[in-house]
């Protein structure tokens, strides 16, 4: 598929490590995390399709997004990705093995939503909630979606966080707003798994309510030779409220 290019900060010096943001937001959400980690790697914080500074494409799919990614990202680097974000990486990792060294999956689910007790994830009629109130009311559908993010964390800081990231950077169309939660609500990469030959690690927020820990201990307990890393005190953005921390899990996995 040929589009524009992906809008792109790299900043810091040493092993390339590729940064994917979750839905509606954009790079500057790890601005918590930059100077913590440029120190070590060198960084490629990207602007997922019609978000930040990035132009939209025709079809913001996993396939889609994982080529415009494959024509610009290092041949070989890290790969940490948040939410959306995750899965885009998880996708990629499956897709072009050899080119993801290591993974970082942060509050990311292969299927985000819930199947049944074996696979904890959010409601479906969450999802559908912020895709009918998109199309009639889309500052307080990000809005709300904010909250959720935040909910969970030691403080009101994290709120304040994102609601600054937001403000940072020009808002994501609508169409990559819809196709964001079309990817949430339908992709199951539960079967991709055993096809990682990288080394894995996924890092939780135990109060997170839109990715419980639980679906990431379920996959950890299924693949043993993938680590988990909980966050007792943090919701669904660890690296936002608990930053010293979570970048030195981060130094020390890669």
């Amino acid at each position: 598929m040929n589009g524009p290019a992906l809008h792109c900060q790299r900043i810091g010096a040493g092993p390339d490590l590729v940064l994917l943001h979750g839905w509606g937001l954009h790079a500057g959400i790890w601005a918590p995390l930059t100077e913590l980690l440029a120190t070590r790697f060198r960084l490629h914080l990207y602007d997922l399709p019609g978000h930040g500074h990035s132009a939209p494409v025709d079809e913001f799919t996993l396939d889609g997004v994982c080529e415009a990614l494959a024509r610009e990202v290092p041949e070989r680097a890290h790969w940490l990705g948040w939410s959306l974000g995750g899965l885009v990486a998880l996708a990629f990792a499956t897709r072009f093995p050899a080119r993801v060294e290591r993974l970082l999956m942060v509050a990311s689910n292969p299927r985000f939503v819930a199947m049944d007790t074996q696979h904890p994830g959010m409601a479906p009629e969450v999802i559908a909630q912020f895709a009918q109130e998109l199309e009639t009311d889309y500052s307080a559908t990000i809005a709300r979606f904010l909250s959720l993010v935040a909910r969970g964390a030691p403080d009101a800081s994290v709120l304040r966080v994102l609601r600054r990231a937001m403000t940072a950077a020009p808002a994501p169309t609508p169409g990559a707003l819809r196709d964001g939660l079309a990817i949430l609500r339908d992709s199951d990469l539960r079967a991709q798994l055993p096809r990682l030959i990288m080394p894995v690690a996924w890092l939780a927020g135990a109060r997170d309510t839109l990715v419980p820990m639980a679906a990431m201990q379920n996959i950890v307990h299924a693949y043993p030779a993938m680590q988990l890393v909980a966050f007792e005190q943090a919701g669904h953005a660890p690296f936002v409220s608990h930053p010293q921390a979570f970048a030195s899990i981060v130094t020390e996995f890669l």
